[in-house]
Protein backbone atom coordinates (compact mmCIF):
# COMPACT_ATOMS: atom_id res chain seq x y z
CA UNK A 1 0.00 0.00 0.00
CA UNK A 2 1.39 3.38 -1.00
CA UNK A 3 1.16 5.69 2.02
CA UNK A 4 2.67 8.46 -0.08
CA UNK A 5 -0.72 8.95 -1.74
CA UNK A 6 -2.57 8.89 1.61
CA UNK A 7 -4.83 5.93 0.77
CA UNK A 8 -8.53 5.72 1.47
CA UNK A 9 -9.37 2.36 3.08
CA UNK A 10 -13.06 1.52 2.89
CA UNK A 11 -14.75 -0.66 5.48
CA UNK A 12 -16.73 -3.77 4.62
CA UNK A 13 -18.77 -4.31 7.77
CA UNK A 14 -19.92 -7.92 7.76
CA UNK A 15 -23.39 -8.93 8.80
CA UNK A 16 -23.50 -11.36 11.77
CA UNK A 17 -21.45 -14.48 11.10
CA UNK A 18 -22.33 -18.06 12.06
CA UNK A 19 -21.84 -18.55 15.79
CA UNK A 20 -22.70 -14.95 16.68
CA UNK A 21 -25.83 -14.00 18.60
CA UNK A 22 -27.58 -12.18 15.72
CA UNK A 23 -26.69 -14.60 12.92
CA UNK A 24 -29.60 -15.10 10.52
CA UNK A 25 -28.86 -18.67 9.39
CA UNK A 26 -27.73 -17.77 5.85
CA UNK A 27 -24.01 -17.36 5.18
CA UNK A 28 -24.79 -16.75 1.51
CA UNK A 29 -26.55 -13.50 2.41
CA UNK A 30 -23.53 -12.39 4.44
CA UNK A 31 -21.24 -13.05 1.47
CA UNK A 32 -23.55 -11.30 -1.01
CA UNK A 33 -23.76 -8.19 1.17
CA UNK A 34 -20.00 -8.10 1.66
CA UNK A 35 -19.29 -8.53 -2.05
CA UNK A 36 -21.71 -5.75 -2.94
CA UNK A 37 -19.95 -3.29 -0.61
CA UNK A 38 -16.50 -4.42 -1.76
CA UNK A 39 -17.42 -3.92 -5.42
CA UNK A 40 -18.88 -0.50 -4.66
CA UNK A 41 -15.71 0.60 -2.90
CA UNK A 42 -13.40 -0.61 -5.65
CA UNK A 43 -15.55 0.91 -8.39
CA UNK A 44 -15.61 4.24 -6.54
CA UNK A 45 -11.81 4.27 -6.50
CA UNK A 46 -10.93 3.38 -2.91
CA UNK A 47 -7.31 2.36 -2.52
CA UNK A 48 -7.94 -0.60 -0.21
CA UNK A 49 -10.66 -2.49 1.67
CA UNK A 50 -10.78 -3.67 5.26
CA UNK A 51 -13.13 -6.50 6.25
CA UNK A 52 -14.46 -6.60 9.81
CA UNK A 53 -16.95 -8.78 11.73
CA UNK A 54 -18.88 -5.68 12.76
CA UNK A 55 -22.20 -7.50 13.14
CA UNK A 56 -20.99 -10.03 15.71
CA UNK A 57 -22.23 -8.15 18.77
CA UNK A 58 -21.76 -8.69 21.63
CA UNK A 59 -18.10 -9.20 20.78
CA UNK A 60 -15.88 -11.73 22.55
CA UNK A 61 -12.29 -10.79 23.23
CA UNK A 62 -11.15 -13.63 20.98
CA UNK A 63 -13.33 -15.47 18.46
CA UNK A 64 -14.09 -19.17 18.18
CA UNK A 65 -13.33 -21.57 15.35
CA UNK A 66 -16.76 -21.12 13.76
CA UNK A 67 -16.12 -17.42 13.35
CA UNK A 68 -12.64 -17.98 11.90
CA UNK A 69 -13.99 -20.47 9.36
CA UNK A 70 -16.92 -18.33 8.22
CA UNK A 71 -14.87 -15.11 8.22
CA UNK A 72 -12.28 -16.83 6.01
CA UNK A 73 -14.99 -17.91 3.55
CA UNK A 74 -16.32 -14.37 3.25
CA UNK A 75 -12.89 -12.76 3.06
CA UNK A 76 -11.76 -15.24 0.38
CA UNK A 77 -14.80 -14.34 -1.72
CA UNK A 78 -13.88 -10.67 -1.44
CA UNK A 79 -10.19 -11.29 -2.15
CA UNK A 80 -11.14 -13.18 -5.34
CA UNK A 81 -13.51 -10.39 -6.41
CA UNK A 82 -11.40 -7.23 -6.04
CA UNK A 83 -7.93 -6.21 -7.15
CA UNK A 84 -7.19 -3.63 -4.43
CA UNK A 85 -5.36 -4.53 -1.18
CA UNK A 86 -7.53 -6.25 1.43
CA UNK A 87 -7.20 -6.03 5.21
CA UNK A 88 -8.71 -8.03 8.06
CA UNK A 89 -9.89 -6.91 11.51
CA UNK A 90 -11.31 -9.53 13.87
CA UNK A 91 -13.17 -7.95 16.78
CA UNK A 92 -12.66 -7.48 19.54
CA UNK A 93 -8.95 -8.10 19.62
CA UNK A 94 -8.16 -11.34 17.83
CA UNK A 95 -5.04 -10.39 15.91
CA UNK A 96 -4.01 -14.04 15.80
CA UNK A 97 -7.23 -14.95 13.97
CA UNK A 98 -6.87 -11.88 11.75
CA UNK A 99 -3.33 -12.79 10.72
CA UNK A 100 -4.31 -16.43 10.17
CA UNK A 101 -7.20 -15.43 7.91
CA UNK A 102 -5.05 -12.89 6.07
CA UNK A 103 -2.31 -15.48 5.54
CA UNK A 104 -4.78 -18.06 4.22
CA UNK A 105 -6.45 -15.75 1.69
CA UNK A 106 -3.31 -13.74 0.81
CA UNK A 107 -4.60 -10.48 2.26
CA UNK A 108 -2.31 -7.50 2.64
CA UNK A 109 -2.73 -6.13 6.16
CA UNK A 110 -4.54 -6.58 9.46
CA UNK A 111 -5.76 -4.24 12.17
CA UNK A 112 -5.18 -5.02 15.85
CA UNK A 113 -7.16 -2.96 18.36
CA UNK A 114 -4.85 -3.60 21.34
CA UNK A 115 -1.36 -4.65 20.28
CA UNK A 116 0.41 -3.32 23.37
CA UNK A 117 -0.64 -2.34 26.88
CA UNK A 118 -3.97 -2.92 28.59
CA UNK A 119 -7.36 -1.22 28.21
CA UNK A 120 -10.77 -1.32 29.86
CA UNK A 121 -13.57 -2.04 27.38
CA UNK A 122 -17.16 -3.24 27.22
CA UNK A 123 -15.65 -6.74 26.82
CA UNK A 124 -13.71 -6.31 30.06
CA UNK A 125 -9.97 -5.93 30.45
CA UNK A 126 -8.10 -6.54 27.19
CA UNK A 127 -4.35 -7.09 27.17
CA UNK A 128 -1.96 -6.61 24.28
CA UNK A 129 -1.03 -9.52 22.04
CA UNK A 130 2.24 -8.26 20.56
CA UNK A 131 4.30 -11.25 21.66
CA UNK A 132 1.83 -13.86 20.40
CA UNK A 133 1.45 -12.08 17.08
CA UNK A 134 5.20 -11.64 16.59
CA UNK A 135 5.66 -15.35 17.21
CA UNK A 136 3.02 -16.19 14.59
CA UNK A 137 4.58 -13.80 12.08
CA UNK A 138 7.89 -15.59 12.62
CA UNK A 139 6.26 -18.98 12.10
CA UNK A 140 4.31 -17.85 9.02
CA UNK A 141 6.39 -15.08 7.41
CA UNK A 142 4.62 -12.89 4.88
CA UNK A 143 4.27 -9.34 3.66
CA UNK A 144 1.16 -8.77 5.79
CA UNK A 145 1.40 -5.42 7.55
CA UNK A 146 0.11 -4.85 11.08
CA UNK A 147 -1.93 -1.71 11.69
CA UNK A 148 -2.22 -1.20 15.45
CA UNK A 149 -4.53 1.14 17.31
CA UNK A 150 -3.15 3.57 19.86
CA UNK A 151 -5.82 4.49 22.43
CA UNK A 152 -8.40 2.44 20.55
CA UNK A 153 -12.04 3.57 20.46
CA UNK A 154 -14.70 2.17 22.80
CA UNK A 155 -12.14 1.91 25.60
CA UNK A 156 -10.66 3.62 28.64
CA UNK A 157 -6.91 4.17 28.64
CA UNK A 158 -4.41 4.71 31.43
CA UNK A 159 -1.15 4.88 29.50
CA UNK A 160 0.07 8.25 28.24
CA UNK A 161 -0.73 8.66 24.54
CA UNK A 162 2.83 9.48 23.56
CA UNK A 163 4.23 6.53 25.51
CA UNK A 164 1.59 4.26 23.99
CA UNK A 165 2.72 5.21 20.49
CA UNK A 166 6.33 4.39 21.27
CA UNK A 167 5.43 1.09 22.93
CA UNK A 168 3.18 0.06 20.05
CA UNK A 169 5.87 0.75 17.44
CA UNK A 170 9.16 0.05 19.19
CA UNK A 171 8.11 -2.84 21.45
CA UNK A 172 4.98 -4.04 19.66
CA UNK A 173 6.56 -3.89 16.17
CA UNK A 174 3.55 -2.28 14.46
CA UNK A 175 3.97 -1.35 10.80
CA UNK A 176 1.46 1.52 11.09
CA UNK A 177 -0.55 3.05 13.92
CA UNK A 178 -4.25 3.89 13.95
CA UNK A 179 -5.67 6.90 15.79
CA UNK A 180 -9.44 7.08 16.27
CA UNK A 181 -12.17 9.00 18.02
CA UNK A 182 -13.92 7.70 21.12
CA UNK A 183 -16.41 5.51 19.26
CA UNK A 184 -17.41 4.25 15.81
CA UNK A 185 -17.94 7.21 13.50
CA UNK A 186 -16.67 9.74 16.04
CA UNK A 187 -14.03 12.22 14.82
CA UNK A 188 -10.42 11.94 15.90
CA UNK A 189 -8.90 14.54 18.20
CA UNK A 190 -6.86 16.70 15.83
CA UNK A 191 -4.25 17.52 18.47
CA UNK A 192 -3.66 13.83 19.22
CA UNK A 193 -3.47 13.07 15.51
CA UNK A 194 -0.94 15.85 14.93
CA UNK A 195 1.16 14.59 17.84
CA UNK A 196 1.07 11.05 16.48
CA UNK A 197 2.16 12.26 13.06
CA UNK A 198 5.00 14.25 14.64
CA UNK A 199 6.52 11.46 16.73
CA UNK A 200 5.58 8.20 14.99
CA UNK A 201 8.31 6.61 12.87
CA UNK A 202 5.65 4.58 10.99
CA UNK A 203 2.59 5.73 9.02
CA UNK A 204 -0.35 7.20 10.95
CA UNK A 205 -3.85 6.19 9.86
CA UNK A 206 -7.12 7.82 10.94
CA UNK A 207 -9.36 5.03 12.22
CA UNK A 208 -12.75 6.69 12.64
CA UNK A 209 -14.80 9.78 11.94
CA UNK A 210 -13.42 10.77 8.54
CA UNK A 211 -16.05 12.64 6.52
CA UNK A 212 -16.26 14.69 3.37
CA UNK A 213 -16.35 17.82 5.52
CA UNK A 214 -13.29 17.13 7.68
CA UNK A 215 -10.99 15.27 5.28
CA UNK A 216 -9.25 18.50 4.13
CA UNK A 217 -8.51 19.38 7.76
CA UNK A 218 -7.15 15.92 8.53
CA UNK A 219 -5.19 15.54 5.31
CA UNK A 220 -1.81 16.94 6.39
CA UNK A 221 -1.85 15.16 9.75
CA UNK A 222 -2.23 11.56 8.56
CA UNK A 223 -0.88 9.06 6.06
CA UNK A 224 -4.14 7.21 5.40
CA UNK A 225 -7.80 7.05 6.30
CA UNK A 226 -10.03 4.13 7.28
CA UNK A 227 -13.58 5.17 6.38
CA UNK A 228 -16.74 3.35 7.37
CA UNK A 229 -19.71 5.31 8.68
CA UNK A 230 -19.71 8.34 6.37
CA UNK A 231 -19.70 6.32 3.15
CA UNK A 232 -22.78 4.33 4.15
CA UNK A 233 -26.23 5.28 2.85
CA UNK A 234 -27.43 8.34 4.80
CA UNK A 235 -24.26 8.10 6.90
CA UNK A 236 -25.73 5.26 8.99
CA UNK A 237 -23.14 2.59 9.78
CA UNK A 238 -25.56 -0.34 9.53
CA UNK A 239 -26.52 0.54 5.94
CA UNK A 240 -24.82 -0.54 2.72
CA UNK A 241 -22.01 1.50 1.16
CA UNK A 242 -23.41 4.38 -0.88
CA UNK A 243 -21.87 4.60 -4.37
CA UNK A 244 -22.50 8.35 -4.45
CA UNK A 245 -20.88 9.04 -1.09
CA UNK A 246 -17.93 6.74 -1.84
CA UNK A 247 -17.26 8.46 -5.19
CA UNK A 248 -17.61 11.90 -3.62
CA UNK A 249 -14.96 11.15 -1.01
CA UNK A 250 -12.58 9.65 -3.58
CA UNK A 251 -12.90 12.74 -5.77
CA UNK A 252 -12.10 14.96 -2.81
CA UNK A 253 -9.01 12.88 -2.01
CA UNK A 254 -7.89 13.17 -5.64
CA UNK A 255 -8.23 16.96 -5.45
CA UNK A 256 -6.23 17.08 -2.22
CA UNK A 257 -3.47 14.98 -3.77
CA UNK A 258 -3.41 17.28 -6.80
CA UNK A 259 -3.08 20.38 -4.65
CA UNK A 260 -0.09 18.86 -2.86
CA UNK A 261 1.60 17.97 -6.16
CA UNK A 262 1.28 21.60 -7.27
CA UNK A 263 2.97 23.02 -4.16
Amino acid sequence: MDFGRKPLIGMVHLKPLPGSYLYGDDLGTVIESALRDARTLEKAGFDAIMVENFGDVPFPKYVDKTTVASFTAVAKAIRDEVSVPVGINVLRNDGIAAYSIAYAIKADFIRVNVLSGVVYTDQGIIEGIAHELARLRKLLPSGIRVFADVHVKHAVHFFDFEDAIRDTVERGLADAIVVSGKATGKPVDLKKLALAKKISPVPVVVGSGTTYENLPQLWNHADGFIVGTWIKRDGIVENEVSPERARKLVELAKNLRSRKSLT
